[in-house]
């Protein structure tokens, strides 16, 4: 599956609008939102400027700051009732190193408290994942290799078929231990957000 520039540009354009939206939404700085996620102001200077799609990590920790879900930095407007998503147009994420990528299964507009995505590692990859806001859960089953997924409650080693509900608020690894590309699905949960 190849992405063109326009796919990309489409993707940091959406991406630039929603952060610079719910930043200030929050009546964040940008400084102040790159301290707390971790991520150098000029980076975020540089996402909301459209400069570039960033890696899955970066948009993780800052979903997770400004406790919205990792759609919201994506989504790019409502959906409407049935949507059909081609393989050749859906955006892929990718780690610095390319080595684990994520594509979301479902459209990006809109928010939502259910996320689907299809998730890749190469051989020997891991994936180091922040935890997520608070009730997060993670449902995930192997298609395709033989993982390894750390929770909060150590590690546990799921071969192709095999499937894992765990809680995502806290720091949680994915590894490839076999010689093959690894090829799971993932359905994330979000808490329902308390209203008062």
């Amino acid at each position: 599956m190849t992405q063109t520039h326009d796919d990309l540009s489409d993707l940091a354009r959406t991406v630039a609008g929603n952060l610079r939206l719910l930043r200030t939404q929050q009546g964040l700085s940008v400084e102040r939102l790159g301290r707390l996620a971790g991520v150098e102001p000029a980076v975020l200077a540089g996402i909301e400027a459209g400069g570039g799609v960033p890696a899955i990590d970066t948009l993780w920790r800052i979903a997770k700051v400004l406790e919205v879900p990792f759609s919201s930095l994506l989504s790019a407007g409502a959906a409407g009732r049935t949507t059909v998503l081609r393989r050749a147009e859906t955006k892929v994420l990718a780690s610095h190193d390319g080595r684990f990528t994520s594509r979301a299964l479902f459209p990006f507009e809109g928010e939502r408290q259910v996320e689907f995505y299809e998730l890749r590692l190469a051989p020997g990859a891991e994936e180091q994942a922040d935890a997520h806001a608070t009730g997060t859960t993670e449902n995930l089953t192997v298609s395709r290799g033989t993982v390894e997924i750390v929770t909060g409650d150590g590690p546990h080693t799921l071969a192709e078929g095999d499937s894992i509900l765990f809680e995502a608020d806290v720091p949680h690894a994915y590894r490839n231990t076999g010689d093959g590309e690894a090829v799971l699905y993932l359905v994330m949960t979000y808490a329902e957000p308390v209203i008062v």
